[in-house]
């Protein structure tokens, strides 16, 4: 695995030629009930994917960005690219599957590099830390993947169609993204078919027989689904500046 090495200004903390992020955008956020997909609404006069791709340029402004989009907003981002005058040279564009399994195969299938890292992100997660990232990226060149995760203080039941009763919160974690791996690794767990519990990458590297290593996310990384979400991010946005 690569190793780590002395951080720099806009350097990873980790020796790795090349550094990928595929942002995941195929999606068209029915749960939204808006005009167009979430990652395109804008939060304070910005769209919510620009503020994604931002945040990934500000912990590594070399790092080689793929977007996965649904095929009938490829046009439009290109243009939100380049009215945020985000240098496009690191950026590649690829249709999105009919399922996030798909966008991200199609994702890993422009990387041609197998020894080195690439982190997987919901572009609707505009407000990932810095320090998750680099935790994320740290760990996965160490130990082949990482993803981040928060606990739960939430009391959980489990139900079934019999029964429900009482689980103990402390053995559970909230995922987040990006989840982050050692790219022959997770492009050879994405050479399998789909399943339907796969509902993150690492669930898709999981029955490859790789452990999945868990570090600590930031509790203002959100996945913004939904109008009420909306209404937390502007206050995480007005909070951040």
């Amino acid at each position: 695995m690569p190793g780590f090495i002395r951080n720099d200004i806009n350097k990873p903390t980790i020796f790795v030629k090349n550094q990928y992020i595929i942002i995941v955008a195929g999606g068209r956020g029915s749960r939204m009930k808006s005009e167009i997909p979430k990652q395109f609404i804008e939060i304070n006069g910005e769209p919510i994917i620009i503020k994604t791709i931002k945040k990934f340029l500000i912990y590594f402004s070399e790092i080689k960005i793929i977007v996965a989009v649904h095929k009938d907003y490829l046009n439009y981002l290109e243009i939100l690219l380049q009215n945020a005058k985000i240098n496009s040279q690191n950026i590649e564009i690829t249709i999105g599957g009919d399922t996030r399994f798909y966008s991200v195969k199609n994702g890993l299938n422009l990387i041609n590099d197998d020894d080195t890292i690439v982190g997987i992100h919901d572009a609707a997660r505009p407000f990932v830390s810095v320090n998750t990232i680099k935790r994320c990226y740290e760990t996965a060149a160490n130990k082949g993947n990482a993803i981040p995760c928060l606990s739960i203080h939430e009391s959980l039941r489990e139900v079934t169609k019999e029964k429900n009763k009482i689980v103990n919160r402390d053995e559970f974690k909230v995922i987040q993204t990006p989840q982050c791996f050692l790219v022959s690794k997770i492009k050879k767990a994405f050479e399998q078919d789909y399943q339907p519990i796969f509902t993150d990458d690492a669930s898709v590297l999981e029955t490859t027989g790789e452990k999945i290593n868990l570090v600590e996310g930031n509790i203002e990384n959100i996945k913004i689904t939904s109008p009420f979400d909306l209404i937390i991010a502007k206050a995480i946005l007005e909070n951040e500046q």
